[in-house]
């Protein structure tokens, strides 16, 4: 697969003050590294995330996937610094 990162992606990225790149890893989306050190993979590589919804069904729908991302992840997500967190501010917000 091949995942292109959106700008807004490295702009929630930026405001978390991590750095983004495309991950080394197949299986996954990105890696995020923080004081040049990498802190998470996140994204199931083969699975849509908020930008790709947008891009591909629009914004309502979407829209809706995110709250069902939101309740499904409830948990792992509010997690500071770990890579749920970093999932739900970078890839759903």
């Amino acid at each position: 697969m091949h995942y292109k990162i959106s700008f807004r992606q490295k702009k929630n990225a930026a405001k978390l003050g991590v750095d983004i790149t495309i991950s080394s890893n197949p299986k996954k989306k990105i890696d995020v590294y923080k004081n040049g050190v990498k802190v998470a993979e996140i994204g199931a590589a083969g699975y849509f995330d908020y930008a790709s919804y947008i891009k591909k069904f629009g914004l309502k729908f979407a829209n809706q996937r995110k709250k069902l991302y939101k309740v499904r992840h409830n948990n792992d997500r509010s997690v500071k610094e770990s890579a749920g967190y970093y999932a739900d501010q970078i890839l759903w917000s």
